[in-house]
């Protein structure tokens, strides 16, 4: 149980309620954002004390059955209760002391059979495993790159050149928000591990961006959505993107695709031939 962490989700995410969205009434003095601490263990059938020890750090393990009205009270999705469960010490850890980095082979193996979708394989700590050509075409030799450097998050929001930043997606606050999320659950699974901890540290340091959606406390990750990309070689490119999850490895598995016979996926082959040529002299 990461008591500090717990009580600062549990605060961020209480003043994201409405009063309306709870079915309360408004009122009108109200010195805090969203529900007050009262209104949250009355909506989760809970003791004051107990809820507000949670949120100042101080409460033992919560039952599952205090959570699960605590998630309700809070309004939160699946992906943010599975994320309040973690936090609270209610769900497995994750395996090891560390996100694996080992792919399995069947996948490479399938990673070498797609040619006309962008693939890459990430780490729980949103590190590039393995890739396919057109990914490294679409986005950049990551071969070429340090194993610090092949992580997405940090490549996003600390990249030392800015007209680069985020492999053409520019400002995206649905990648931003999305990698904030990834980072925050490795962390809640990973507490111990030293790459994960390294990491938010810098961002935290180096990023005001970064800092600001870290202290939001928001967490989604849409696993099917678009995504627009300005390459330097073939142009402006909107793609389908689906995040699969490799089974027993918390692994994801990202393909960037375009309907078939479209401008965008005959872009995609033209850039399949073009390979990971330099163009940064262009932009």
């Amino acid at each position: 149980m990461d008591k500090q962490a717990l009580a600062a989700f549990l605060r961020g995410r209480r003043e994201r309620v409405s009063p309306r969205d709870a079915g309360l009434p408004a009122g009108s003095r109200r010195r805090t954002p969203g529900l007050r601490r009262e209104e949250v263990a009355q909506l989760a059938m809970i003791s004051v004390d107990h809820y507000t020890r949670l949120e100042q750090g101080r409460g033992r393990h919560p039952s599952r059955t205090v959570l699960n009205g605590i998630a309700r009270a809070l309004r939160l999705d699946g992906q943010e209760q599975e994320h309040l469960f973690r936090l609270a010490g209610q769900a497995e850890s994750g395996s090891g002391d560390g996100p694996a980095e080992d792919v399995p082979a069947g996948t490479l193996q399938l990673l070498d059979r797609i040619s006309d979708a962008g693939v890459v394989v990430i780490s729980g700590a949103c590190k590039v495993l393995a890739w396919n050509p057109l990914a490294a075409a679409l986005f950049e030799d990551f071969s070429a790159l340090g194993a610090d450097d092949r992580n997405l998050v940090r490549r996003y929001f600390l990249h030392p050149d800015p007209s680069r930043r985020g492999y053409g997606m520019g400002a995206s606050p649905q990648f931003a928000r999305a990698a904030v999320s990834y980072l925050r659950v490795a962390a809640t699974r990973y507490p111990h591990n030293d790459e994960v901890r390294d990491l938010i540290r810098d961002l935290l340091a180096a990023s005001t961006e970064f800092a600001r959606l870290w202290r939001e406390q928001e967490l989604h990750i849409d696993h099917h959505s678009h995504q627009v990309i300005d390459h330097p070689a073939v142009g402006r490119l909107e793609l389908d993107f689906e995040i699969l999850t490799l089974p027993d490895r918390d692994q994801q598995l990202v393909l960037f695709t375009a309907e078939p016979g479209s401008p965008v996926h005959r872009a995609l082959e033209l850039l399949r031939v073009i390979g990971t040529q330099d163009f940064s002299a262009s932009r």
